[in-house]
């Protein structure tokens, strides 16, 4: 049997980052960036946030290149800062694949709804029961070979892309100049403020930053990247796909429709927009392809997570057992129990009625804390190594990920410290049998302010106090 640990190529690499972004959100873009901002704001809010990302994106790609060893995002806050923010970034990160995971199945089984009645209610029990077989189904492929997943992945996303161009190409030629531009700035009574133009810029960033969750797929798969330099130039390309295709899937519709009807068109809204365009079958293609999109994420994000927890296994921040593989190279244990904890989320979504929203909002609030941590140690090497553009870079890139946080909702991060709690007990474990060490003094006290905001946190929910 050939257990040889195949290398994955650029190509691939560059469809993980498009795919594992490109889920759900663009198919819902044209609907809910309407009901943010006007076409004015909206295109400076895509200014601000390709500000951001592409400094980001850099920042990912220089520190590969600088960095080959540094394998997995988590492994920058490890080597800049110490084992325990290593911990932090990579559990967080981990957190956010599974989270994103249950945003991707829940809109899944719902758009299967289109055909099937009884998909309809994306929380109920038909629904939560096809979404789980669907999780472990992929869960199984993944424990075949990440690199073979990997490469179903780039035939799913050229396979996703043709609806979203066909999109694109139908809304540039119905595109008209007087349509975009009447109320370009959301000035319905004529009464143009700057201050009104920012918090609309504001409101667009939630819906934003959710459609850029994934981009750094190829940093976290880059010790199994033909070259840490392939993996950084497939983010860079990967990001200005994604950009370019993004802007135009959510700015070319205000060119065609009024705001309000953007804002009331039912979700996907992608489908629905081209089935007025072109008529009924542009409804039913678009929702075959947001079905094939979904699914070409969710393999993303069973991949991602799993190879984070093996990942950091190796590097003695989780139990020694998480990073043995088996004879495909793929994580067996960790792959499972990233599958359980999605089915015990699933089945709590039984209890609400915001599934999607509330998994992408965890999932949004829990990466931003990696990005953070990436963009830091970004400066602290910079800053050693007397590097002022990438000095500057890792600046720029923590100023916007600090803005995204507090645009997130600092809700969601509060609520993120639960899942922290057994984390923190698998850290210590590890420092404590394994290693045979004690916690520093910062770690304890780090490690004891997240127990008890994770403690608050499930108490304020369990009381009802803290609603989602």
């Amino acid at each position: 049997m050939n257990t040889k640990h195949k290398k994955i190529n650029g190509f691939t690499l560059t469809t993980l980052v498009v795919t594992t972004a490109i889920g759900s959100g663009i198919f819902a873009l044209s609907s809910d960036l309407a009901k943010a901002a006007a076409p004015g704001p909206a295109l400076l809010a895509w200014l601000v946030i390709s500000c951001g990302i592409l400094p980001l994106a850099a920042t990912f790609n220089n520190l590969l290149r600088r960095h080959p060893e540094l394998e997995g995002i988590y492994a920058y806050g490890q080597q800049g800062f110490g084992d325990f923010v290593g911990f932090i970034s990579g559990w967080g990160y981990w957190m956010s694949g599974w989270l994103g995971n249950v945003a991707f199945s829940t809109v899944f089984i719902s758009t299967l709804g289109y055909f099937f009645p009884i998909f309809q209610q994306a929380n109920g029990w038909p629904a939560i029961l096809a979404a789980s077989v669907c999780s472990w189904f992929l869960t199984w492929l993944v424990n075949q070979g990440l690199e073979n997943a990997a490469i179903i992945n780039s035939v799913i996303t050229l396979c996703k892309l043709i609806p979203i161009i066909t999109f694109i190409i139908c809304s540039l030629f119905a595109f008209r100049l007087s349509v975009f531009t009447h109320n370009f700035w959301g000035n319905f009574q004529n009464n143009f403020t700057w201050s009104s133009v920012l918090l609309q810029i504001k409101s667009c960033f939630m819906v934003m930053m959710w459609l850029f969750v994934g981009i750094e797929g190829a940093t976290v798969l880059s010790s199994r990247a033909k070259s840490q330099r392939t993996a950084g130039r497939a983010t860079i390309i990967g990001v200005i796909c994604l950009l370019l295709i993004d802007t135009l899937a959510s700015i070319l519709p205000y060119g065609y429709f009024t705001r309000a009807q953007l804002i009331h068109a039912p979700q996907p809204a992608m489908a629905y927009l081209l089935a007025k365009l072109v008529g009924p079958w542009g409804g039913r293609f678009i929702s075959i392809g947001l079905l094939i999109s979904i699914f070409g994420a969710w393999i993303s994000w069973t991949m991602l997570p799993a190879e984070t927890l093996s990942s950091m296994a190796t590097q003695k921040l989780l139990p020694a057992r998480l990073g043995k593989t088996n004879h495909h190279q793929a994580p067996t244990l960790a792959l499972v129990i990233t599958g359980v904890v999605v089915q015990i989320f699933l089945i709590t979504l039984l209890f609400t009625k915001q599934a999607y929203e509330l998994a992408y909002s965890l999932s949004t609030a829990a990466v931003i804390v990696s990005y953070i941590i990436v963009a830091a140690y970004q400066i602290k090497d910079a800053h050693k190594n007397h590097l002022t553009g990438a000095l500057l870079l890792g600046i720029g890139t923590l100023i916007f990920e600090l803005g995204g946080m507090l645009c997130a909702g600092i809700k969601y991060l509060f609520l993120c410290t639960i899942i922290y709690l057994p984390g923190i007990y698998l850290y210590y474990r590890v420092q404590h049998h394994e290693l045979q060490q004690d916690l520093t003094k910062h770690e304890r006290y780090s490690s004891t302010g997240i127990i008890l905001l994770g403690t608050l946190a499930l108490v304020l929910v369990c009381s009802g106090q803290l609603n989602f």
